[in-house]
């Protein structure tokens, strides 16, 4: 299993609408081979705080996605979205290779 994490931090006063920017998301993902799982994590002790967590069956799967013409064109969105604040966050990208269960 391979697992990819991105965590932004966000304004406090935008954190419910870049939850429910996810709540409503295309779920392109969803059909990706190798894709196990989404989940949006919201940090218990700092709110603005968001990550999503992705879980893939492999990291070929996960290279395969991020090269996708899918993928580009979900991202491509990000970017022109009219928040310019939101738009110009910046996502800290962790890759884990699951050793142990």
């Amino acid at each position: 299993m391979y697992i990819v994490t991105s965590t932004v931090t966000v304004p406090e006063e935008k954190t419910e609408e870049v939850i429910n920017i996810y709540r409503n998301r295309t779920r392109g993902v969803d059909k990706a081979e190798g894709f196990l799982s989404f989940q949006l994590l919201q940090n218990d002790k700092k709110p603005q705080e968001l990550t999503v967590h992705l879980e893939w069956e492999t990291k070929e799967n996960y290279l395969a996605w991020v090269t996708s013409d899918e993928y580009k064109k979900i991202h491509e969105l990000e970017k022109k979205y009219p928040d310019k604040e939101l738009a110009s966050i910046v996502p800290k990208v962790s890759r884990y290779k699951v050793v142990a269960r």
